[in-house]
């Protein structure tokens, strides 16, 4: 006799499934709701307890963990002794398996779920029988995903599923159990409050492959993360094609900083770095600031606003050629004027803070770190110069830092009057730096402030910002040439503010 046993919580092709193994002659069992969908559709089923003798106990935690259900996967049919002893127990192997596990990244997701609810939603018999039929493959089919259905079906009926088959689904498998106990080990760390645990788990759900990586020789692929938050890989694709690799990272560099502000705001990403950065009465105005700060640059960039795209703004948006277009929501008329550009991807994404830690990969491993989440407290600046800034200054300062947090180090930004004017980044030395942010801003930056995301080691950049006719400049400050700096800012009248706290970027 030939058994499967199906037991799924994604119900997804799952009575067809079941129909055409009853027609190649498997015994069906079954437990829970899986039971009751295939019982209720016409399909000869059993459930588990008929097999195994034993009622399901302790609402439903144990029904499937028995000799009779985890004999009939594990035996090995080209063991004699092993053959010997299901004969000898009564039990009858099991050939096909297809399960999949409890939402537990749904469960969690809901608003206000209990640690009670989301524990009372972790699996334990479910991936006890993927892992066996699937470290049991080469006489066990082992499947989790629904979309194989049709594929084993068609090759049991031309004499049996393949050895190949049988690995690739073996690794879907256990992929599928890695998954979801790194969703369970996440869980429980944020409730500890201990993400950097003695191991560290990471994995994903793939989005969709990518035509190429960061260059056309490179493979790659978009993964979403498996545990709950709503980040780049849920944003809604409401026009144009997917987005390609240096698409997601520009994207995201340009939503994580457009989140920064309260105020009306446009950011215009190229190459992860922000090439202009506005905040306005109205969003029009920011997108035509920020356009206007480096046009040439744009050319081909990111945008990202952290309001609802209205008509006038996406009349303007839609004019010049971009990438990508980002935003919490679309008015009905905005968004028809974005899709006349057929190659526009237009996302939609809610405002959230995203907290998840940082991942970089090195030869043999991976480093991590929290996000860098620290904002300036106006009451933590230590005004070092003998003129203070201004009110205004300070507003302006406090934009201009928000922005030099995400440039490239060494990093520094020019701005004034809620824009940004120059931005000069990823450079060796930081005059390096200033230099092309204070060219790029040219005859604006006189009476415009400027940002460095770490101390000045000497006081160069300051000589270079008192020509250029800067009028306040805001730094981390804790060079042992500190005094050098202040001194120059003095001698030409800058005022000069440290926050104690720098935002290198690499």
């Amino acid at each position: 006799m030939k058994r499967a046993l199906i037991s799924v919580s994604n119900k997804e092709g799952v009575v067809e499934f079941a129909r055409g193994l009853e027609e190649l002659g498997y015994e069906i069992i079954s437990t829970g709701g899986t039971y009751h969908t295939l019982q209720e559709a016409g399909v000869a089923v059993k459930q588990v307890a008929d097999i195994t003798g034993f009622p399901e106990i302790m609402d439903g935690r144990v029904k499937t963990l028995h000799p009779g259900i985890h004999g009939g996967i594990l035996a090995r049919r080209d063991v004699p002794r092993h053959m010997e002893q299901l004969q000898e127990n009564r039990i009858t192997p099991i050939d096909i398996v297809a399960v999949n596990l409890y939402p537990f990244r749904e469960t969690i997701s809901k608003p206000g779920v209990t640690m009670e609810e989301a524990v009372e939603n972790i699996d334990i018999g479910g991936p006890s029988m993927v892992r066996s039929a699937a470290k049991n493959h080469r006489d066990v089919i082992i499947v989790v995903k629904p979309e194989h259905y049709t594929t084993i079906l068609e090759e049991l009926k031309k004499g049996g599923v393949s050895r190949e088959m049988r690995l690739k689904l073996a690794l879907e498998a256990f992929s599928h159990t890695a998954a979801y106990d790194s969703m369970i080990a996440s869980y429980l760390s944020r409730l500890n409050d201990s993400y950097l645990n003695d191991n560290f788990i990471l994995a994903g759900e793939k989005v969709y492959e990518l035509r190429y990586g960061e260059n056309p020789h490179q493979k790659a692929c978009f993964y979403r993360n498996m545990n709950p938050g709503s980040g780049l890989a849920d944003a809604r694709v409401l026009n144009g094609k997917e987005l390609s690799y240096n698409n997601i990272i520009d994207t995201e560099a340009a939503w994580e900083l457009v989140k920064e502000f309260s105020d009306p705001a446009c950011v215009i990403i190229k190459h992860t770095n922000p090439c202009g950065t506005a905040i306005a009465d109205t969003l029009e105005e920011a997108f035509t600031s920020a356009f206007a700060a480096d046009p040439v640059s744009a050319f081909g960039g990111i945008i990202a606003f952290n309001r609802r795209v209205d008509l006038a703004t996406a009349r303007k948006a839609g004019e010049p050629f971009m990438e990508v277009v980002i935003a919490p929501a679309y008015d009905d008329e905005a968004l028809k004027v974005l899709q006349n550009k057929k190659n526009l991807r237009v996302l939609e994404l809610p405002l959230q803070k995203n907290e998840e830690l940082m991942v970089k990969t090195v030869s043999g491993g991976f480093v991590i770190q929290e996000k860098d989440l620290d904002e300036m407290e106006p009451d933590n600046l230590q005004v070092v110069t003998e003129v203070a800034p201004t009110p205004e200054q300070l507003k302006e300062l406090a934009f201009a830092w928000k922005i030099v947090k995400h440039v490239k180090s060494n990093a520094i930004v020019v701005a004034r009057d809620g824009m940004s004017i120059g931005v000069g980044a990823g450079q060796m030395n930081r005059v390096g730096s200033a230099n092309i942010a204070l060219e790029q801003a040219g005859d604006k930056a006189r009476g415009a402030v400027m940002a460095s995301d770490a101390f000045f080691p000497f006081k160069d950049t300051v000589e270079m910002a008192a020509q250029y006719g800067i009028t306040a400049i805001i730094q981390p400050g804790g060079s042992v040439r500190d005094a050098e700096s202040i001194e120059e800012c003095n001698r030409h009248g800058i005022a000069m503010v440290f926050t104690g706290v720098r935002h290198f970027r690499h």
